[in-house]
């Protein structure tokens, strides 16, 4: 429209109160913002989304309480009602954007902010739109006068967000304060990525001391040295920057079909990428970055439950979940925490179509009073009920040791149950420790040699004897295995599996959220 040409007084009046709903109708909250080290929610949108492809929904949003507010007010410093959303494209891929404005009464859920999640929700389902959610926030918000309620119980945000589970891939990202209903909605989600700033409970300080329970500041809440090594957050990042760059990164994984643009890694140093002793660990992650295309990997939850490493990544352009056993953690057991772990990131990938590698080198499942205190039975065996309930394509490799129901849970609960599983030339594989098979098999005989070091000493022989039965080339003799390879070769059989399997299916159930 040319500046010179009359504007009529009700469109002059819109294009107004749109101004008065942008960051710079709002420069003494923005300059706060900043000074905090954040960015406000319309940037952080702005940052992830393709430029000219905003489609926002709300705006004109305020909160409800114009019984105690003038209306003025209530335009000029509640906008959206402290929640921006839309729909938008990116990385040229439909998406739905929600965002708290933490500016905006501490990012608190208003009534209409409510209603506006409901209508976007339905609308996500309807539309099968992937979604991004900044979370950051307050919780509940116990200002609102407009609408007279005793509960709100009766608000159906929740459920309908719930309900997306295996429907669509969610994403939360958590900077700051993120408490209560805020937290909820982040804890629903499939991943949560967190800020270094960021804290999450399922109540902050007002509702803590409000309890009874204590007085505590925010950072004391639920602060990423809790909930990274717990298993809370999905993946940890410096800053809102950062959570954005790495969102695009995750909504890549769930696009439909491989892409073009990947470049391989040499994969002859896989040859000596394992030490030559059996007893020496290696960190299992430089492993996953050679066989998958170059830069293609994200690790998840990389502080929880360490012995098992569970990461997204892609082979010739097609997008897979990877598990494998980390051998610096625990020697690579099976601990029921590394089972929840890896269940849950099972579900994650079979609801939405992404074929499965798993990198093998474990002893078996952790053992022991203390592991079944933490009710190792129920939880060691979700690995097991999960890898058994998944439909999409399944790639099972030893690299090194498959001993025991660990192995088996590891290998989706058999050696045939994967599409391939093949093992690397040093690998050994049994129903057991070697060492602890010859001590249980042979303990008359053994407990017969009174003379300690002689009684050791015919352990080890015994167990270097097992040792040479349990190589990968004599299980594969008995079919046990589909074949022993060049560890040169694993990435280019996984690709052409993979590509005989056809597109996976995303099965579309529930995803746990842990």
């Amino acid at each position: 429209m040319s500046t010179e040409e009359p504007i009529r007084d009700d469109l002059a009046e819109l294009l107004r109160r749109r101004l008065l709903t942008e960051d710079a109708a709002r420069p003494t909250a923005l300059e706060k913002r900043h000074g905090r080290g954040g960015r406000s929610a319309r940037e952080n949108v702005a940052d992830l989304i393709d430029a000219g492809s905003w489609v926002e929904y709300g705006r004109y949003a305020v909160a409800a309480q114009r019984g105690r507010r003038e209306a003025g007010d209530l335009i000029a410093n509640t906008p959206a009602d402290g929640l921006v959303a839309g729909t938008a494209t990116v990385g040229g891929r439909p998406t739905a954007v929600l965002a708290y404005d933490y500016t905006v009464l501490a990012g608190t859920q208003g009534v209409f902010g409510h209603l506006k999640k409901d209508r976007m929700f339905e609308l996500i389902e309807r539309m099968r739109l992937p979604v991004v959610f900044f979370a950051e926030g307050g919780g509940g918000r116990p200002g609102d006068s407009d609408h007279p309620v005793v509960s709100s119980l009766q608000v159906r945000a929740f459920a309908l967000w719930a309900k997306l589970s295996g429907t669509v891939p969610r994403i939360a990202i958590v900077n700051g304060s993120c408490f209560a209903g805020n937290a909820v909605i982040a804890g629903c989600a499939d991943l949560i990525i967190a800020t270094e700033s960021a804290s999450i409970g399922m109540g902050g300080p007002a509702m803590i001391a409000g309890g009874g329970l204590g007085s505590f500041a925010p950072e004391e809440v639920g602060p990423v040295a809790m909930q990274a090594p717990n298993g809370v957050i999905d993946l940890l990042v410096a800053d809102e920057a950062a959570a954005v760059a790495a969102t695009r990164t995750l909504l890549s994984y769930f696009e439909s079909g491989p892409r073009s643009d990947w470049t391989a890694p040499d994969q002859r140093p896989l040859r000596d990428a394992l030490p030559e002793s059996g007893r020496r660990a290696y960190d299992v992650i430089p492993l996953i970055e050679r066989l998958a295309d170059a830069g293609s990997t994200t690790v998840l939850r990389e502080r929880f439950a360490p012995e098992l490493v569970t990461a997204l990544a892609r082979i010739e352009g097609r997008p897979l979940g990877v598990i494998a056993n980390n051998t610096k953690h625990m020697a690579g057991t099976v601990t029921a925490e590394a089972s929840d772990k890896a269940a849950r990131f099972l579900q994650l990938c079979d609801a939405f179509g992404l074929p499965l590698l798993s990198l093998i080198d474990t002893p078996g499942y952790m053992v022991g009073p203390r592991h079944e205190a933490g009710a190792l039975v129920r939880r060691a065996s979700r690995l097991l009920v999960a890898g058994a309930a998944l439909t999409v394509p399944t790639i099972a490799v030893v690299l090194r040791r498959a001993f025991g129901l660990g192995a088996q849970a590891m290998a989706f609960g058999s050696l045939h149950e994967p599409l391939l599983t093949v093992a690397w030339p040093g690998a050994t594989l049994g129903p057991m420790g070697l060492e602890g098979a010859v001590r249980l098999a042979l303990r008359r005989e053994l407990e017969a040699i009174a003379d300690d070091d002689e009684r050791e000493a015919r352990v080890r022989a015994l167990t270097a004897q097992l040792h040479e039965h349990a190589q990968a080339l004599n299980a594969a003799q008995l079919f046990e295995l589909d074949d022993v390879v060049d560890p040169a070769e694993t990435r280019a059989l996984i690709a052409r599996t993979l590509a005989a399997a056809g597109p996976p299916r995303a099965s579309g159930r529930t995803v746990d959220t842990w």
